[in-house]
């Protein structure tokens, strides 16, 4: 009797099977680990707030929780949480938008023009060099309390960081893909929506992970330094009461936000960059 063949299309249904059980079980070890060494930390720092360290200058994770619950379920001393939290939100989102806007535009027509590159050169890094803080400030004397001077420090946090990013992404496009297509017969307009954009948006998603979280960080600085509302005139007023726990509670609600902000323009990064080769641009992202 002669042995029974498998199909063709068994061994590799096979092989991609194994594949994702061990892709599942990469996963499911790299999060172990992560969970077993918070567990560490926060015990370690739960026994030296208790027994060696003074609570009152470093708090300590039970009292950390116990200010959260207290956010959650009574309020702050600024209203609900949730209202800060929207606030919070509102002005960093509005700045990341406007920030990555003109941060893509101005940084891809510079990129693309010697000229203007070399003329503004020297005004972008002075204005880039100044201190945010110190523009925190101008802008709160300029545009009052209000949501205007936090998105504003939100903007300029943004815009460096993408801009950058942008510009040299539109200084390394392939030559030989530009002078292919103006042979063609290519307007400057075509070669840049056709080749230079798509060749650049690598370039401005890397920079958009970080642009959020320096939306976040120009929001919360705006409020410490004068606002009406938000998380970071609740740590703005934890500090003045040396509340420490209410301060590492607002740090905590700022970095689940990140958190979160970050997951989001990674699922719109995997869509955008569909077309490429899967190893160009998931292997960094499986953890």
């Amino acid at each position: 009797m002669s042995a029974v063949s498998l199909p063709a299309e068994a061994i590799p249904a096979r092989e991609l099977t194994g594949a994702a059980r061990a892709q599942r079980n990469r996963k499911i070890k790299i999060w172990s680990i992560r969970a077993a060494l918070v567990v560490v930390w926060l015990g370690s720092w739960e026994l030296a707030a208790t027994y060696w360290i003074d609570p009152f200058f470093y708090s300590k994770p039970s009292q950390v929780w116990d200010k959260l619950v207290d956010w959650f379920t009574v309020g702050t001393s600024q209203g609900s949480i949730w209202t800060n939290i929207a606030a919070t939100m509102e002005e960093a989102v509005a700045g990341f938008l406007l920030g990555a806007l003109a941060g893509i535009v101005l940084g891809v027509l510079l990129g693309r023009s010697p000229l203007l590159s070399d003329i503004c050169a020297p005004f972008i890094k002075a204005v880039n060099a100044v201190p945010r803080i110190v523009l925190a400030s101008l802008f709160v004397i300029w545009f009052g309390l209000g949501m205007q001077s936090k998105i504003a420090t939100a903007f300029i946090l943004v815009f460096f960081a993408v801009f950058f990013n942008a510009f040299q992404g539109a200084r390394e496009v392939d030559r030989n893909l530009i002078n292919n297509a103006r042979v063609l017969g290519a307007s400057r307009l075509q070669v840049l929506t056709t080749i230079v954009l798509p060749s650049a948006t690598s370039w401005i998603l890397a920079s958009l992970h970080s642009a959020f979280g320096f939306a976040l960080i120009g929001a919360v600085v705006g409020e410490v330094v004068g606002a009406e509302t938000g998380l970071g005139l609740l740590i703005a007023r934890s500090q003045g009461n040396f509340d420490t726990p209410g301060i590492y509670a607002g740090m905590i609600v700022i970095t689940v936000l990140a958190l979160l902000a970050e997951a989001i323009l990674t699922a719109l990064e995997k869509r955008l960059l569909k077309w490429r080769p899967a190893a160009a641009h998931e292997q960094g992202a499986q953890i």
